[in-house]
């Protein structure tokens, strides 16, 4: 399994924190990197094509796949699991790119746990406040919700000391840069390794 480490990234960061932008861009500036299509059992929403925004399986189809252990980590989320299948981030390593996963923090450990040798990154918001004034920007959650995500989002950041890197998104093109230069330095000493 420690043949596909050097090809994996982790981004991880609370709800807000620009994670998912990030690597949008990240991936718009080099096409060597290639985001892993999540599987989920919820409904596809108008215009998702399986396979391509996420593989939908059925919750005994998604069960079985987890008693194969054909997950590199999964979760559930209210009554929905999400998860990453194996053979996906294998597919897109083995035709030579590097596989980005936006994951949550548990899913991380899980990812780490498998491939050892896999880049982590965490996206730290700037403050607090910051976090809670882009949650309030977005429109779609309640008072109610917000606090809720700001809890889960402090005991995300209690364990951002268990990544690699940690990049402070205050500016995102900056932020962008930041993880660029650290995963091209990552891949840089995996290539150099190989090679001695």
């Amino acid at each position: 399994m420690s043949d596909l480490s050097s090809g994996l990234i982790i981004v991880s960061g609370p709800s807000g924190a620009g994670k998912d932008t990030i690597v949008g861009k990240l991936i718009e500036l080099d096409s060597d990197f290639s985001l892993s299509v999540s599987a989920t059992t919820r409904a596809p929403r108008g215009g998702e094509k399986d396979g391509v925004d996420y593989y939908f399986y059925t919750e005994d189809e998604f069960a079985q796949k987890i008693r194969n252990g054909e997950f590199v980590e999964y979760a559930k989320y209210g009554s929905k699991y999400y998860g990453t299948l194996k053979s996906d981030v294998k597919r897109r390593i083995d035709s030579g790119k590097t596989v980005i996963l936006v994951i949550e923090v548990h899913g991380a450990e899980n990812v780490k746990r498998l491939y050892p040798s896999a880049l982590s990154v965490f996206i730290m918001p700037p403050s607090e406040a910051v976090l809670e004034q882009r949650l309030r920007r977005r429109c779609t959650d309640s008072d109610s919700e917000i606090a809720r995500r700001m809890d889960i989002a402090k005991n995300e950041i209690k364990q951002s000391e268990n990544y690699d890197y940690t990049v402070v998104n205050d500016e995102l093109e900056k932020a962008v840069g930041d993880v660029y230069e650290i995963i091209k330095n990552h891949k840089c000493k995996t290539n150099v390794n190989k090679i001695g």
